[in-house]
């Protein structure tokens, strides 16, 4: 093993463009919000992008968490030396919850969300509006038990995702493998609750738009969304972390491996989208053939930017070794994933909500725009609290010698 003298104690200073960057960027969110409340026409449209990048948001903090996890139970020594980066996306998910339950039951209370099961006299027998399917799913889709279950998932998420980096923190200040062991501990824990529960969260926030139709794969389509959404958002940061200085210790094996992450996830989220479709289309039973009909009609340039997105460009782009190695690819493919899975959830929740009453436009572009800058605000913020290195982790030494 070679010897090396990195600065273990180096810290990110969030100053300068990168600081004002993304406050104009959340400014240019609240301005594309606010437009789209202004006009009564505008407001479900509005709520829908809302929830679409709130969602966003939070799944992307959430795989920060489980990527942690992942890294502890199985004692992966490569990556002892980026785990600041996940752990300051992890620390940023309550405000991220926080967002997104207050979308999801502001768009319950105003009835521009969720009207598919939430609308007035769907349960009620003697209503003209009675419908036996919801009614017959009301013990489950009734909004006290939806948004029980929401915040009690979120809160559990949370609550582990900041254990993690106040244990990191520990480890740092006190040295030992204590707080490593209750890292390995904690994480076996949260695994198992993230892995029963991310899917019945996915049906809540995303499936239940439409909540006639069901796919029981429909859950972990949306976990391959987001973790491989998340891999992409810690690649882009670690990479622009590089080309401003910091994090010299990271090299190409190290972004080898976040490559090979991301081609490998991409082509399990093409697996499960191919196996849902496929299924449904070949079945060809109408109730459940409406869900991909509807996106046909009226969505069929998203759905197919959909596939271009996130399935050929990541495997056409990463095959190769040596681009996965390479900094610029990297980082320009993670971009094509990021806005490809955007483009995912458009196409996941437009058609439950405005149908086809879609748009793109300044609404769409202004609220994802100050989502971005709202997290790269929060997550770059966390991130200058502690130094970019886990100084006592105890493979760090592993991570340093990295090499593939």
């Amino acid at each position: 093993m070679g010897t090396h003298n990195y600065n273990l104690t180096e810290q990110f200073e969030f100053t300068g463009k990168a600081k004002t960057l993304s406050l104009i960027a959340i400014v240019l969110g609240v301005l594309a919000i606010g437009y789209g409340f202004s006009a009564k026409a505008l407001h479900e449209r509005t709520f829908a992008n809302l929830l679409l990048m709130a969602y966003y948001f939070a799944c992307v903090c959430m795989s920060g968490a489980f990527f942690l996890a992942v890294q502890f139970v199985a004692q992966a020594g490569w990556s002892a030396s980026i785990l600041r980066v996940p752990q300051a996306m992890a620390k940023t998910l309550p405000i991220a919850v926080v967002i997104l339950i207050a979308v999801m039951a502001a768009g319950l209370y105003t009835h521009n969300l969720y009207h598919h099961w939430n609308a007035p006299g769907l349960t009620d027998p003697d209503s003209p509006h009675y419908d036996k399917l919801i009614a017959g799913k009301s013990a489950f889709l009734n909004v006290p038990f939806f948004m029980a279950r929401q915040v009690v998932f979120l809160g559990v998420y949370s609550f582990f995702a900041v254990w993690f980096a106040k244990l990191s923190v520990n480890e740092d200040l006190k040295g030992g493998l204590d707080s490593y062991r209750k890292s390995f501990k904690y994480s076996c824990i949260f695994l198992v609750i993230y892995g029963f529960t991310t899917p019945i969260f996915a049906f809540d926030t995303i499936m239940s738009l439409e909540a006639h139709w069901f796919s029981t794969m429909f859950g972990w389509y949306n976990f391959a969304a987001m973790w491989v959404s998340s891999l992409a958002t810690m690649a882009i940061i670690i990479i622009l972390l590089k080309k401003a200085g910091y994090m010299k210790w990271v090299n190409n094996s190290h972004l080898h491996n976040l490559g090979q992450f991301i081609f490998g996830f991409s082509i399990f989220w093409t697996y499960v989208w191919f196996a849902q479709f496929m299924l449904i289309y070949y079945a060809n039973i109408p109730e459940e053939t409406v869900y991909f009909y509807k996106r046909f009609d009226h969505y069929q340039f998203w759905f197919y930017l959909n596939l271009v997105l996130n399935f050929l460009a990541p495997v056409l782009l990463l095959m190769d070794r040596d681009n996965k190695r390479q900094e610029n690819i990297m980082l320009t493919v993670c971009i094509i994933v990021l806005c490809g899975h955007w483009v995912d959830y458009y196409q996941m929740i437009m058609p439950g909500t405005v149908e086809e009453h879609h748009g793109f436009g300044f609404i769409e572009i202004g609220t994802a725009v100050g989502f971005v800058g709202l997290f790269t605000f929060t997550v770059l913020s966390a991130l200058s609290k502690q130094p970019l290195i886990a100084k006592n982790h105890p493979f760090l030494q592993e991570s340093l010698n990295h090499h593939l």
